[in-house]
């Protein structure tokens, strides 16, 4: 058995022990960057000099937020702030308030931790022993995404290309979205074994630490509209706003200003360094479609041309999950609503990748395609630390044109792999899932309802539609009684 509660198989075995490999791999790669040198009072400091965190390609968000965000001072996140030295402006926690709380919680264990430590000998940084808790809650979530999507698959051997994807090896330990990857897998777990309260619960927990497991209630949407099993989709879409609502109301209650940040910050930052915009921009001269912004400033045209290309991504897998021949696979969805949103968004952090992992196994399981894509996007870090590298000291590094060439190589690959699910959708005789005899592995209630394209008028959004009378039918005489 793959389930989580029953005895493991040798594959699933395998694959865990290939995902702790994957993880090791990981955390040496950002090795270099916790690591410390005495200074010249025969303190310990973290060893950052002369832009190593570039240079060795060994950057995590991790590292400098504990100070950035003021963890280290210990104080609760969105109720504390501080002034902004660049523009003045009053700072709060930039996440939402689950991934908040992980740094909150990662920051008291690492407290505790220095505080068995003896005060009269150096010490290793603070920060280096909150990395090191960080990486540990990181790696387990990330074990627990593995586990949860070996049940959803045809074909467990495909896990492999999760758990050893290069994507993993570079981008586990950068930031922190291996917790909302964990909350995403069992979701679709939940759902999987016919438990939408539960699923619905574990999107709304994945919602409030990263935007993306919300997502994926938009194409159970559109898959229980077209077989008729909305009763379910509405007990997850339940289960989700009640989850979100318990962890968020509190701090937007208590502390709304700090609650706010995460919403203000993604309103009024820039087209990221990643974005297709910048790319366009830094390759062609094109000034953007807000021009030069003064600082503080929002881009308002740019945040409604991403809004109104992403509602086009939703309307569009809408249309395909609707007017397909056979019911697609409900991985295959949330593959193109991901990928879409992280296509036309104005940000694409190094890390969000790490999304279509366990999407692109389930969506897509072919091997040489998943292999270069995973790759190509994994390569990306190393002339975008060349390109910071650049900025920090002209002398190194790469020029932005380098980094920017293979961002649009990276969406090319993106777009292709979106083009090969639709094309498995429209033709289901290529989906190397439909070829092993099974229907949908992920689909839960869906998996075995009819697959024939619905009409329009036969759709109903608040559950089974109760059959019309047979036409010309009279209702049966009444017996006499005996």
């Amino acid at each position: 058995m793959t389930s989580l509660g029953g005895r493991w198989s040798r594959t699933t075995i395998v694959l865990m022990l290939l995902a702790v490999i994957g993880l090791a791999t990981g955390l040496a790669a950002k090795a270099p960057c916790a690591t410390t040198y005495r200074t010249e009072d025969g303190q310990l400091a973290l060893d950052w000099r002369d832009w190593r965190q570039y240079s060795d390609h060994c950057y995590s968000d991790i590292i400098p937020l504990y100070g950035l965000e003021r963890l280290q001072d210990g104080d609760l996140p969105y109720k504390s702030s501080w002034v902004d030295s660049g523009d003045g402006t009053t700072r709060y926690m930039e996440y939402p308030v689950v991934t908040g709380m992980l740094q909150y919680g990662a920051m008291r264990v690492t407290k505790a931790i220095v505080s068995t430590e003896d005060p009269t000998q150096p010490h290793r940084p603070e920060v280096i022993i909150y990395f090191g808790v960080m990486a540990a809650v990181l790696a387990l979530a990330w074990l627990v995404a593995v586990i949860c999507t070996i049940p959803l698959t045809a074909r467990k051997r495909d896990v492999a290309l999760m758990a050893l994807s290069p994507l993993v090896a570079v981008h586990v330990f950068t930031n922190f979205d291996a917790l909302s990857v964990a909350l995403a897998a069992a979701g679709m777990l939940a759902w999987a074994r016919r438990r939408p309260v539960e699923a619905g619960l574990l999107f709304g927990l994945g919602a409030a630490a990263k935007l993306y497991p919300l997502f994926i209630l938009g194409a159970l949407l559109v898959l229980c509209l077209r077989s008729d099993q909305m009763r379910s989709w509405w007990k997850a879409f339940g289960g989700a706003v009640a989850a979100w609502t318990l962890v968020n109301l509190p701090f937007a209650v208590l502390y709304p200003d700090g609650w706010r940040e995460f919403f203000r910050l993604n309103s009024t930052r820039p087209a990221d360094h990643d974005s297709i915009y910048n790319a366009i921009s830094g390759l062609t001269g094109w000034p953007g479609f807000d021009g030069p912004l003064y600082q503080g400033a929002s881009p308002d045209k740019l945040n409604l041309v991403t809004l109104g290309l992403f509602a086009l991504v939703c309307l569009g897998v809408a249309a395909i999950g609707l007017t397909a021949p056979h019911r697609p696979r409900v991985a295959s969805l949330v593959f193109l609503i991901v990928a879409g949103f992280l296509l036309t968004n104005k940000v694409w952090s190094p890390q969000y990748s790490l999304w279509l992992v366990p999407l692109a196994v389930l969506a897509i399981p072919r091997w040489i395609p998943l292999l270069i894509w995973s790759s190509v996007d994994a390569y990306l870090w190393y002339p975008r630390m060349g390109y910071f590298l650049g900025m920090a000291d002209p002398a190194r590094g790469n020029s932005p044109e380098t980094f920017l060439r293979v961002v649009v190589l990276r969406d090319v690959l993106v777009v292709l792999l979106c083009a090969l699910v639709v094309w498995t959708i429209y033709v289901p005789r290529h989906d190397p899932v439909r070829q092993t005899g099974a229907d949908d592995p992920a689909g839960g209630p869906l998996d075995g309802t009819p697959t024939e394209r619905r009409r329009w008028r036969d759709l109903h959004p608040f559950g089974e539609r109760i059959p019309p009378p047979i036409p010309n039918s009279k209702p049966a005489a009444p017996q006499p009684l005996p």
